[in-house]
């Protein structure tokens, strides 16, 4: 079970505290599409909050669109449709395939119920196949302006993972591109799924959402932390230092001093390297950076720190599901 922590001498308000990490289970998928939400009365015993706060959150959540409530049953994660389970008739092998064949019986049985002919779904099944196909020729990769560098992690992992030609888009511009395009799939992070999908799907286009890395192991390394170390945090993306900041907050409170910085913010990095004890390096680009500021400082230095770099920004079922989607499998 997933353990929330709320510092109460943190600057950061409660509530704020609370929605972001749940946010940050459901995008990594420690809670998953399907999932019942703790009840008001469970989190209120696990975080000492007063179940009415509890109450504001779940609201908020709902209101961003990635949860559902249901009268009388619970809070549960909004499944977006895009799940690794979902079926892709991609090809007639049902040996390789064997649930295939049962699929599309189903499938075929409810346009059937419908008044659908045969030959009036074979149109249908085609038609998807082939729009699906050009979406595929134009990817866009897209996130709020205020953190557009969360799309860049994106695309610069997506591209190296699946060696396509993909678009930034800031989500503030992304109605205006899709204007401009005859089909297109858009891939954000299931943190602003909400917000593309109200963009994206009046116009016709696909929303594929890819979940984040969990990153499990630095939680547990941050728990086991002597008091009074020094943490660095660096990434490309402001949103990911943030939500990394208020969670490792809550988990140690005061205990360890947390230094965050941005990969294109010189002067905080270098204070950072000369500082912290351990630096989580949350992609790439700023694991290299990083790297490079430590050796241009090592005659400055005289016990560089340890960094730990993030292999994987998105967890591998997305880049497996998004290769099938694009027909790249």
């Amino acid at each position: 079970m997933v353990q929330f922590h709320i510092q109460p001498d943190s600057d950061i308000p409660a509530s704020t505290q609370l929605y972001n990490q749940i946010l940050f289970a459901i995008a990594s998928r420690q809670f998953p599409p399907g999932h019942r939400l703790p009840s008001t009365r469970q989190l209120a015993m696990q975080t000492g909050l007063h179940r009415n706060t509890i109450s504001k959150v779940y609201r908020q959540l709902e209101d961003a669109g990635v949860v559902d409530a249901q009268a009388g049953s619970g809070i549960y994660v909004r499944d977006q449709g895009h799940d690794d389970t979902a079926a892709h008739i991609k090809s007639p092998l049902l040996e390789q395939y064997p649930q295939a064949h049962k699929i599309i019986q189903t499938s075929l049985d409810e346009l059937v119920k419908q008044g659908c002919s045969l030959g009036q779904a074979r149109e249908l099944f085609l038609a998807e196949i082939d729009w699906r196909l050009r979406c595929s020729a134009s990817v866009l990769v897209t996130a709020p302006l205020h953190d557009i560098a969360n799309g860049e992690v994106l695309m610069r992992e997506l591209e190296r993972a699946l060696a396509i030609p993909m678009q930034l888009v800031p989500m503030e511009e992304l109605a205006q591109v899709l204007d401009q395009t005859r089909s297109s799939t858009v891939v954000t992070s299931r943190y602003f799924i909400a917000q593309a999908e109200a963009i994206a799907m009046p116009k016709a286009a696909r929303v594929i959402p890819v979940d984040i890395y969990d990153f499990e192991q630095e939680l547990k390394m941050v728990k086991t932390m002597p008091k009074g170390t020094c943490l660095g945090i660096v990434s490309l993306s402001a949103g990911t230092v943030g939500v990394a900041e208020v969670i490792i907050h809550s988990l140690r409170g005061d205990d360890l001093l947390v230094m965050t910085a941005q990969v294109n913010d010189r002067y905080k990095l270098n204070a950072m390297v000369r500082t912290a004890q351990t630096i989580f390096s949350f992609d790439h680009v700023s694991c290299a950076t990083v790297k490079a500021t430590i050796s241009a400082s090592r005659d400055d230095i005289i016990r560089p720190p340890q960094v730990i770099c993030c292999e994987n920004f998105i967890v591998s079922k997305s880049i497996s599901l998004l290769k099938r989607e694009l027909g790249l499998e």
